[in-house]
């Protein structure tokens, strides 16, 4: 029992100069995740700077401020975009179970698995934007509505997995799928991505907290700070458009691949030399 308990306070060692640090890393990756996804690429390596937090306790106290962001970015898209709610719900439930699936299995798996994968997929992402201007300007739908919903179903389940397992880049994937692959226009994909991110981190999350792994206190701090770069975010990108979503996209994407790429090199290349 104790065990469990051991979340509900901040961790040991955690000064007032790496909080401050973590909250400002949090209400970036709230902006960044409302505009495209992506928000991980900042908020989990700031976490991981906590002295004494574990890679597991990062991750899952990463989502639990993820969960606010993505909650209250939703909220925002949906007031001002008004999306299709029949695609975007069904879609976040398969989205949540996949996640907690994925959460599951994340600690038998090594990340260094899936990361060369993942550097490949997201160098292949920008280019197939880059070559396609007109991809995302607006929505132009690709199937009927059985395999519409098929489709996003799949789409809901791998991705959902994924970030359960792993997870950086897990809204820019929503969104690259949702534009490429059910036709939607970047503005429209960005507003039904937060509605199943927030799924994919609530299904996380359902996996985590039972085994003790969430650190409550800094958990909920972090969703205070993604909160507020969540509504400035979805604000900014309501507000300019889906030309501005992609141009973010890429930048995110390409930011991305120089993360992960790094990983790849100092885990699978560099010991090698």
């Amino acid at each position: 029992m104790g065990e469990l308990l051991a979340g509900d306070v901040l961790p040991d060692g955690l000064g007032t100069a790496t909080l401050l640090l973590v909250l400002l890393a949090g209400l970036t990756a709230g902006f960044i995740d409302a505009v495209v996804g992506g928000g991980g690429l900042v908020q989990l390596p700031a976490l991981l700077l906590v002295p004494g937090i574990s890679p597991v306790q990062a991750l899952a106290t990463n989502k639990l401020g993820s969960v606010f962001g993505t909650t209250t970015s939703a909220v925002t898209y949906y007031r001002r975009v008004r999306p299709d709610l029949r695609t975007a719900l069904p879609m976040a439930g398969i989205a949540l179970v996949g996640s907690f699936c994925g959460a599951s299995v994340a600690a038998l798996l090594p990340a260094s698995v899936f990361k060369p994968v993942i550097v490949v997929a997201l160098i292949g992402i920008g280019a197939f934007t880059v070559l396609r201007p007109a991809l995302g300007d607006v929505t132009a739908l690709r199937h009927s509505s059985r395999r519409h919903h098929g489709t996003a179903a799949v789409i809901g389940a791998a991705i959902g997995f994924y970030d359960g397992i792993l997870g950086p880049g897990t809204g820019s994937f929503l969104v690259f799928a949702m534009v490429s692959l059910l036709g939607y226009a970047f503005l429209e994909a960005s507003a039904k991505a937060k509605i199943v991110n927030c799924a994919t981190n609530l299904g996380a999350l359902l996996f985590f907290v039972p085994h003790g792994s969430v650190y409550w206190g800094l958990g909920l701090l972090l969703g205070a700070a993604n909160m507020v770069g969540g509504y400035l975010g979805a604000r900014t990108a309501t507000a300019r458009g889906s030309g501005f979503i992609r141009v973010a996209f890429l930048v995110v994407v390409g930011a991305l691949v120089l993360r992960v790429g790094w990983d790849v090199w100092q885990e699978n290349v560099r010991p090698h030399l």
